[in-house]
């Protein structure tokens, strides 16, 4: 009768290739079944192109973006610009963000290897003679050293290569935030610049006024003393000296909000020669080249349109997640290394210990747990559309509006710029005919009512005029 053959124990070299061979192979394997449903860039809700026909009828060719230093051509504000770069603190908060995200990214992409751990370890124990066969006390040692694999996750399913492509999602969603918030910040250093630059001109002309308003009440009350003007006029005079006083100190009080305002955004003080002059003799900001039709695929290149897109992909890959939980999960934990009694004779031949020990997991029964945990990824899937179209649906929105804006504008300016020579015709002629005893001062002073409004509405028509050249910078996605 023939003895059935035993099974050789493998030498350390061979055990040592196996292990590898094996490990290989399962990686290779791993991952190669993905569950997250294909993605399609979901179709724009919103017409296919931006009507600028009114602003520019007989422009053609493509809109080609630039980016903030060619549009702003004060160099003051270039500068305060670059300086809000450095110091901004939502900015700096944006950038740290992506590193959080980066970081997470790399703590999730890690579960894709196995973490091999190495180990040593001794021990030395003594035995009571009560205890032993001889009779005599005996000391023990054991000593090992070897290196592991703990519960290594085979992905055959895409379960943790999913989760590592919505992580890798949101860093290029943080990203794109941190783009977004730059392109906003250039935007409200501008706005703000502008407005401060507006605001002094405001009290510049509330000043004036207010210097001729006191000019003329001087005269009257000289004039009254004599008896030659009633106290009424007087009266009436003094009415349109308090007014422009109370102006001067409102108007003062907004400059000093407004560089407030611009300090914060810049996020260190602002340099007095990065202020608006006091006289802006040309535009501080160049009127972007826009085309009669607007494709609206532009707006897609919106950083925040761009973020939502970002966040749209990673439920994807939390559904293929989800849907992977429903197979078998396998693991792997193995280990190799060499063990003896003695120290010295830790690493000699023959002493060589391994394990290899997989494991598989097949869900049975959970209660619902994973299909509650899939509904779950595509309900948020679903939310995460809508909120995505919503996005382009405001960008579009805003893109529209700004070039609505625009296309009054010029009209605006124009018809406030005669509206104010008109004006101030009708003041010098009621000052003319009230000096010349042929009408009441009433007229007079409602004529320098209207010309005072006059010219502070062509400054704030010209303050949104420059707005709306930052704003279509801002809307249609920057350069």
């Amino acid at each position: 009768m023939m003895m059935p053959l035993l099974p050789r124990t493998p030498s350390p070299s061979r055990a040592a290739a196996l292990a590898a061979t094996v490990l290989c192979a399962m990686l290779t394997l791993a991952g190669c079944t993905n569950l997250a449903p294909h993605y399609d860039r979901p179709t724009a809700p919103v017409p296919a192109s931006l009507d600028n026909t009114a602003t520019a009828p007989d422009a053609g060719g493509a809109y080609a973006p630039l980016g903030w230093e060619a549009v702003v051509q004060s160099g003051p504000l270039r500068e305060l610009i670059a300086l809000s770069l450095q110091n901004n603190r939502d900015l700096r908060a944006a950038a740290l963000a992506i590193e959080r995200a980066q970081a997470q990214y790399g703590v999730s992409r890690a579960d894709r290897l196995p973490a091999v751990n190495g180990s040593a370890q001794g021990s030395r124990a003594r035995t009571a003679a009560d205890l032993t066969t001889t009779g005599r006390s005996q000391i023990s040692e054991q000593y090992s050293a070897q290196l592991g694999i703990s519960s290594y996750e085979l992905d055959f399913f895409g379960r943790v290569r999913n989760l590592n492509e919505a992580a890798w999602q949101e860093v290029l969603r943080t990203t794109d935030n941190q783009r977004s918030v730059q392109l906003s910040l250039v935007a409200e250093v501008t706005n703000a610049w502008l407005t401060l630059a507006a605001d002094q001109a405001r009290l510049a002309l509330a000043r004036e006024t207010l210097r001729s308003r006191e000019a003329s009440y001087a005269l009257t009350e000289r004039t009254h003393r004599l008896g030659a003007t009633s106290g009424l006029v007087l009266a009436q005079n003094q009415t349109t000296v308090e007014t422009a006083r109370a102006d001067v100190a409102a108007y003062t009080s907004q400059v000093a909000r407004d560089r407030n305002a611009l300090q914060l955004l810049v996020g260190s003080p602002v340099p007095p020669a990065l202020l608006p002059p006091a006289e802006q003799a040309a535009p501080a900001l160049q009127l972007l080249a826009v085309p009669a039709q607007i494709p609206s695929s532009v707006l897609l290149s919106r950083p925040d349109v761009m973020a939502a897109e970002r966040s749209l992909q990673a439920t994807y890959a939390n559904i293929g997640a989800a849907r992977a939980a429903f197979f078998p999960s396998i693991s792997l934990t193995a280990s190799l290394g060499t063990a003896s009694n003695e120290l010295s004779g830790l690493f000699s031949g023959g002493n060589t210990i391994w394990s290899f020990v997989p494991q598989i997991r097949l869900p049975i029964f959970d209660g619902g747990r994973n299909q509650a945990n899939l509904e779950v990824a595509e309900a948020n899937q679903r939310i995460a559309l809508a909120q995505y179209e919503k996005v382009i649906q405001t960008a579009f929105r805003e893109a529209a509006d700004a070039l609505a804006e625009r296309a009054t504008l010029a009209d605006r300016l124009a018809a406030q710029s005669a509206l104010l020579a008109a004006t101030e015709r009708v003041y010098t002629l009621s000052d003319a005919r009230f000096k010349a005893g042929a009408d009441s001062y009433l007229a007079v002073l409602d004529a320098q009512r209207s010309l005072y409004a006059a010219q502070q509405t062509l400054l704030s028509l010209q303050l949104a005029e420059q707005v709306n050249r930052i704003t279509l910078y801002k809307v249609l996605g920057g350069g």
